[in-house]
């Protein structure tokens, strides 16, 4: 294994362990404050690795989006997994098989009808199953109204199957990310608090047990001013952070843990730009957010420790294999190794299969395999 950046093939995903360590440690002081569990989402690092680290001195639980994700997690060891994606009738034999390797996988739905299929369902395997009721905190994506009567329904429902059991109410602020100020995100950190305390005070009304009360989003797990009535949260790009996070406040570029390295293989000095080997399937096609000038770009480039270019370039097109990098002051020399902070570290990781984890000094320590697939 190459112990430096400039041996390695590019592109490739770098990892800096000191930065993942410190964003780890600084949203587990950040749940304690707040009086409620970490249940960090895998989404983004889908590594076992990583998970460890995210879990060190919680209750154990992890979030995943994909059922490949359940199987791997569990297949470590863990077993406490919420499966964060509505589940549909279909699914329930992979959640059984997942159950079988000694996790328990919580579940998500958020309509009657839903509830009855998979109700039906689960009778003809193995259980039992277990499920939160997901509540619309404001997104409008998915989810039932914390009074929607239809939230009781469900409830009911699978409270009187013998394989299904309530264990409460879970909600997403993804509309955090919309939000302009911090303000803005506090706002929208209570009214996520308050529709899965508002859902849950319904359900016990009705004698229907709910002892999860679940929220996400590494924003308002950020800026949240409480957390009363919430057992748990869900955040998960804060491991990594990327350029969007940072637009909109989450981190400082000094907090972004993953990057991509990659190479220059041309310069038009004409133009005063570098053509890179990482482009849109390397970095992904996420835009970000516009920069002060109102224009988009694929990533901010740096240099071998880390450290913004001067000027900040940032990578303003991309081909499937290549990337464009204007506004440099001079060649940086063909071949040289740079390396590029993405804007949405779920999109730009999934391309990969495995971490360069770096130190402090970034020399290469260790390769941490991915996980893929659903």
């Amino acid at each position: 294994m190459p112990d430096l950046l400039q041996d390695l093939a590019t592109p490739a995903l770098i990892l800096d362990l000191p930065r993942l360590t410190a964003n780890l440690d600084r949203m587990a002081a950040r749940g304690a404050s707040l009086g409620v569990q970490l249940r960090p989402h895998m989404k983004t690092a889908k590594c076992i690795e990583v998970a460890r680290l995210a879990t060190k001195g919680q209750a154990g639980g992890i979030t995943v989006s994909t059922l490949a994700e359940a199987d791997y997690f569990a297949r470590a060891g863990f077993t406490d997994i919420l499966y964060g994606v509505g589940i549909t009738p279909d699914k329930l034999a992979a959640v059984a098989a997942v159950q079988a390797l000694g996790a328990e996988v919580i579940l998500i739905l958020d309509s009657p009808e839903c509830a009855e299929m998979v109700a039906a369902r689960a009778a003809s395997l193995p259980g039992p199953f277990r499920f939160l009721l997901e509540i619309d905190s404001g997104q409008h994506r998915t989810g039932l109204g914390p009074d929607d009567a239809r939230a009781l329904q469900c409830g009911k429902i699978l409270s009187a199957s013998p394989a299904c059991t309530l264990l409460g109410v879970m909600t997403h602020a993804g509309h955090s990310y919309d939000c302009a100020s911090i303000e803005a995100i506090r706002e929208v950190a209570e009214a996520e608090r308050g529709a899965v305390v508002a859902a849950a005070e319904c359900l016990r009304a009705a004698g229907l047990p709910c002892p999860i009360v679940s929220v996400g989003s590494t924003p308002t797990a950020l800026y949240a001013e409480h957390l009363d009535g919430v057992t748990e949260m869900r955040p998960g790009v804060f491991m990594f952070g990327d350029l969007f996070q940072h637009s909109i406040g989450s981190c400082a570029l000094d907090d972004l843990a993953l990057s991509v390295l990659v190479s220059v293989n041309a310069w038009r000095d004409d133009e005063g730009r570098a053509m890179i080997d990482a482009g849109a399937l390397a970095l992904s096609l996420d835009r970000g957010s516009p920069d002060e000038n109102g224009d988009y770009a694929f990533g901010l480039a740096a240099d071998l420790e880390g450290q913004p270019l001067p000027g900040r370039p940032r990578v303003r097109q991309v081909n499937q294999e290549h990337g464009f990098l204007p506004g440099l002051a001079a060649s940086p020399g063909i071949g040289q190794r740079l390396r590029v902070f993405p804007n949405h570290a779920c999109s730009t990781a999934a391309q990969y299969q495995q971490y360069h984890v770096i130190d402090q000094h970034g020399r290469i320590i260790d390769t941490w395999r991915r996980t893929g697939g659903w």
